[in-house]
């Protein structure tokens, strides 16, 4: 069964794996403290992803105003990856901003 949320659902999977992977990357790195805000993030990032697939699966009448919340936490994560010059924060970047404006899109819709 499709639901209104399908998109957003799928763009905040494919966001909380993109950085779970560009976080173990920057763990291997030489300089970790250089990255030590994009691992945060990634991790604020990850958290917030989950639970809006959570809230949004679950049909949680919260799902819409959580996805606001987590559109921010997306997006601070991308402006944070896309500073750095490694392939795993280019993708993580993208992944996160797709996030956030499947999330903003998703938060601005009317229920069906």
């Amino acid at each position: 069964m499709t639901t209104r949320w399908d998109n957003c659902i799928e763009a905040c999977r494919d966001c909380a794996i993109e950085c779970e992977r560009c976080t173990d990357a920057c763990l291997e790195e030489k300089d970790v403290t250089a990255k030590s805000r994009c691992i945060k993030l990634n991790r604020d990032c990850v958290a917030a992803c989950m639970l809006a697939i959570r809230l949004m699966t679950s049909g949680s009448s919260f799902a819409e105003e959580f996805c606001r919340v987590c559109a921010e936490i997306c997006q601070a994560c991308a402006d944070e990856c896309a500073k750095h010059d490694t392939e795993h924060c280019k993708r993580c970047a993208e992944a996160c901003r797709r996030c956030a404006e499947e999330c903003r899109s998703m938060a601005g819709a009317k229920a069906a």
